[in-house]
Formats: structure tokens, C-alpha cells, sequence
């Protein structure tokens, strides 16, 4: 099955694609066994979240929940239920892994020899990558402009009841969801998925099939919901998404609020990670910290850097702090920051200096993995395992049979 998903995703797969899935599903095994043994524990939350992202990757990938449900020849429920044993063992092992490396430390000297084993025309080149902090202030929007959205919305709740317009051409015509836009305002929803927003769940649960929600506020800006379709604590929904206006008075004073922010930092009386904490009403620092993330964490290149911090980063040596500016996020929301330039390194091939940080991941990455295998090794003589004469020519996992149930042995 692992090979069929793998070859319809269109994943290049190694000669040894067989060995190596068998090897894989021996040591989740053996974690899951151990994990049981040592009474760790699962959240049933935590299975059900995982079930619905997979369910609403499908969905994306066959473009409704019909289509999935007629090509898996199965409900959104049966999709679910044969997975679930999957999901749950998997977090096992990967909770009993997590126990079995969670003492595991690296040094100085660890890191020093990793990198010297590294050949020298192996050693990969970085560009330019810069740390880069954010205090950002989303103004509030007047409560007058506020209600003039709500009238708004109502009045389209109106039209569309009285069948005057649908609701797919508000949405092309009126909704500021740029996710949703193109599909009719469709999402998949699920009431145990923690990433949507409470207000907006709570409100599409409550409502029957093709019934149109009253105006609901949420995060994001006020939504009219209607309910298509429910199963359970999943659902099929569409909404249009209309966002209060910020003016530019309401854009000054967030202004004039990170300025007297910025005055601080530079006189020195509060430093950066504290001020963003206090003061910065971004989203994503509550789980990253200050720090702009990027693939490498931490550390992001010029071309992972939204357009607008281009030229501000430009101005700024290292340890200044920009004047406030405008700028708009990915979701359309209006807002203030100033940004914080903590380092930048020049383009260089891999050494300890620049890079040292990145160098000791990779090495506790390997000691971990080391770690891994030696307590397989001395755990595999208690497990009873017979490999089929099919995996006989798999020589990384000829160590897991037992010695009288492997053929010709």
C-alpha cells in the first residue's frame, strides 16, 4: 500500500523501495510495543486533528468531498475509521522515540568533528541570510465602519434569501477571502480542528443545511456562513468574507504607537524580544518568537522576504531598527511594524563559524538517530520476527529475524 500511495503521488522511488518500508514498519512496530509497555498515551484530539488534515488534503486533491467519496468507494466516516489505527500508532512511535533521544546532548568537539568528516567539495554554499525581528500593530477599525460592514452583509443575506443573487456571485463579486474565492467561499470543515477560528465553527455547526448564518465576527473580519453539507463534527461550508476598513488616521496613530516603541529600544530601556512580546499583535510570534521565519528556520534569504521588507532591510546595518511603515499581510489585513536587523551573514561555503548553529542540528540529528539504532539493537531479541522468504534479499533488515524463521537459514 505504501508503495502504491507513493508511486500514484509521483514520488521517485529507490530500488530498494521494499526494504526500505518494511524496515520502517518494523521499528514503528517495535517503538509501538515499547510505547504500550511504558503506558505513554495518545490523545484522542490530537488523532482526530491528524485524521482531518488528511482528509482535507484528499479533498483538495480530488477537488470535492463527492469526488473522494465516490473514488475511495467511502464516506468522509470510513476514510477516517480505516485510518485511525494507523494514525494512533504512529504517534505512538514517534512519542517513544521522542522519549528514548530526549536525554541525548551534543558538544563542542561533536559538532567540530561532524563537520570535519563533511568532505571538502561536499560543503554546501549559503547566500546572504539575515535574522530579522518584527513588532507589528494591527489598527482597529472604527465601530461606525464596522457596522456599515454588517449592514452590508445583511442586506446581501437579503438578496440572496429572496433569491435576487446567488451566493456564489457575492462571493466573486464582494468576498476578500483570496482562499476560498475561486471555489464558491467552499471550505471543509472540522469541529475538532483547533486551526479555525472558534467563533466561526461555532456559528456554521449551529446552522441546518442551506441555511445562511446572521453576520459572524471572527479574527479575520465578519463572514455570512452557510451550512451545504454535515457529517458529525465535519462539515461542508461556503462563507463571504467582508473586512472592516482601516483608515489612514487609525494607520497613524498604530504609527505614532510603534514610534514611541521604537524611541525605547534605542535608548536602550527595554530590549526587542521583550517589546515584541508586550506589544506585537502578529499571530505567528506567539509560537516563533520575534524572529521572521523562514525554511531554515530562524535564518531567511532575500527571496523568502516579503516584497515590502526588501528595501527596509536595504537601509539598515546590523542592530538598527527601522522607522515604522505600512504594510499589508498575506491575508489582506492592514498594518504597522518596525523590524530589527539581529545579523546577516555574507554568501559562504559551510564552516563552524558562520555556521555553527546549523552544523550542531544536523550532528545531535545524527547522534540522535545513532542513539535510535543502538536501543533497536538491543530491543530487537525480544521481539519474535519472521520475514517473509520475499524480503530475503533485504540485507538492512536481515538483523530483525529471528534466527530459526528466516528461510533458508
Amino acid at each position: 500500500n505504501a508503495l502504491a500511495d507513493a508511486a500514484r503521488q509521483g514520488q521517485e522511488l529507490p530500488p530498494n523501495a521494499d526494504c526500505v518500508i518494511m524496515e520502517q514498519a518494523l521499528v514503528q512496530k517495535i517503538l509501538v510495543l515499547q510505547a504500550e509497555r511504558d503506558s505513554l498515551k495518545v490523545e484522542e484530539s490530537d488523532v482526530e486533528s491528524d485524521l482531518d488534515q488528511r482528509v482535507r488534503y484528499y479533498i483538495r486533491q480530488y477537488g470535492s468531498q463527492e469526488e473522494l467519496e465516490r473514488v475511495a468507494g467511502k464516506t468522509i466516516y470510513q476514510i477516517k475509521d480505516d485510518a485511525r489505527d494507523a494514525v494512533r500508532e504512529t504517534k505512538l512511535a514517534q512519542q517513544m522515540q521522542r522519549k528514548i533521544v530526549d536525554n541525548v546532548r551534543i558538544t563542542p568537539s561533536e559538532v567540530n568533528a561532524y563537520f570535519n568528516r563533511i568532505p571538502k567539495d561536499s560543503l554546501p554554499f549559503f547566500e546572504s541570510e539575515f535574522e530579522i525581528g518584527q513588532i507589528v500593530i494591527y489598527p482597529k477599525p472604527s465601530k461606525d465602519l464596522e457596522a456599515y460592514v454588517m449592514s452590508e452583509l445583511n442586506n446581501y443575506k437579503r438578496q440572496i434569501e429572496a433569491k435576487q443573487v446567488t451566493f456564489e456571485e457575492i462571493v466573486r463579486q464582494k468576498s476578500e477571502d483570496p482562499g476560498s474565492k475561486d471555489r464558491g467561499g467552499q471550505y471543509q470543515i472540522s469541529r475538532t480542528d483547533k486551526s479555525w477560528d472558534p467563533a466561526f465553527v461555532a456559528a456554521a455547526f449551529r446552522l441546518k443545511e442551506g441555511e445562511i448564518s446572521n453576520v459572524v465576527r471572527s479574527k479575520f473580519g465578519f463572514h455570512l456562513i452557510q451550512l451545504m453539507q454535515r457529517n458529525g463534527d465535519d462539515a461542508l461550508v461556503r462563507h463571504i468574507l467582508v473586512k472592516a476598513p482601516v483608515t489612514a488616521e487609525e494607520l497613524s496613530t498604530a504609527s505614532r504607537k510603534l514610534d514611541s516603541v521604537r524611541s525605547r529600544l534605542v535608548a536602550g530601556t527595554i530590549d526587542f524580544a521583550t517589546a515584541a512580546g508586550r506589544y506585537s499583535e502578529e499571530e505567528s510570534q506567539k509560537f516563533a518568537g520575534y524572529l521572521i521565519q523562514g525554511r531554515s528556520g530562524n535564518y531567511v534569504t532575500i527571496d523568502e522576504l516579503e516584497k515590502d521588507l526588501v528595501p527596509q532591510i536595504a537601509k539598515l546595518g546590523v542592530g538598527d531598527i527601522s522607522q515604522p511603515f505600512a504594510f499589508t499581510n498575506e491575508r489582506g489585513d492592514k498594518g504597522v511594524r518596525i523590524i530589527y536587523l539581529k545579523s546577516r551573514s555574507e554568501p559562504h561555503r559551510m564552516n563552524v563559524k558562520d555556521d555553527f548553529n546549523r552544523i550542531s542540528t544536523a550532528a545531535l540529528e545524527e547522534k540522535k538517530a545513532q542513539a535510535l539504532d543502538k536501543w533497536l539493537n538491543s530491543h530487537i531479541a525480544d521481539h519474535y520476527v519472521m520475514l517473509d522468504p520475499d524480503l530475503q534479499h533485504c540485507a538492512q533488515i536481515q538483523r530483525w529475524a529471528t534466527p530459526s524463521t528466516t528461510a533458508g537459514r
